[in-house]
């Protein structure tokens, strides 16, 4: 399968803001079809800690796939904006992960961000759930065998 273009779509959610959180994404291609998707849990943490691990863990997985164009699509408008470098990250504890996410961003040549509303992002938000109940992860697609290679496949059922 051809992953050099592909459409990423994250999410992360807290419950409590700190409390149990999780993060979801999935990876398509452009037919729609596909690639990956993961929740994972994360343990306590803020929902804006989820949000980014969402997008960091998707950049992560996008990367080591060999994307060349990315299209990243989030319900997350601080992240989105931030990202676009629109607003200033001025909570100290998420420097650090918009760093990580523009370090990783940076080895993708052509890579774009857009902020889109709730509904439209419902299977990340899906599996971010679906970790936060589960406390632990879940993954799907062709690639999780290339992205999970040492883990233990019965995790998989995302």
């Amino acid at each position: 399968m051809d992953y050099s273009i592909l459409l990423m779509q994250f999410d992360g959610g807290s419950r409590g803001n700190p409390g149990p959180a999780g993060c979801g994404l999935t990876l398509m291609t452009p037919a729609g079809e596909m690639v990956y998707e993961l929740g994972d849990y994360l343990g306590n943490h803020t929902n804006n800690y989820a949000e980014y691990t969402g997008l960091i863990r998707g950049v992560a997985a996008a990367v080591n796939l060999g994307v060349r164009k990315l299209e990243i699509r989030a319900d997350s408008e601080l992240v989105v904006r931030q990202i676009l470098g629109i607003y200033r990250v001025k909570n100290a504890s998420l420097r650090p992960l918009y760093q990580q996410a523009m370090d990783l961003l940076s080895k993708i040549p052509a890579w774009s961000i857009q902020h889109v509303y709730r509904n439209a992002n419902a299977r990340p938000d899906e599996l971010a759930n679906m970790a936060m109940n589960r406390k632990r992860a879940v993954y799907g697609g062709p690639a999780a065998e290339l992205l999970h290679p040492a883990q233990d496949q019965r995790q998989a059922s995302a």
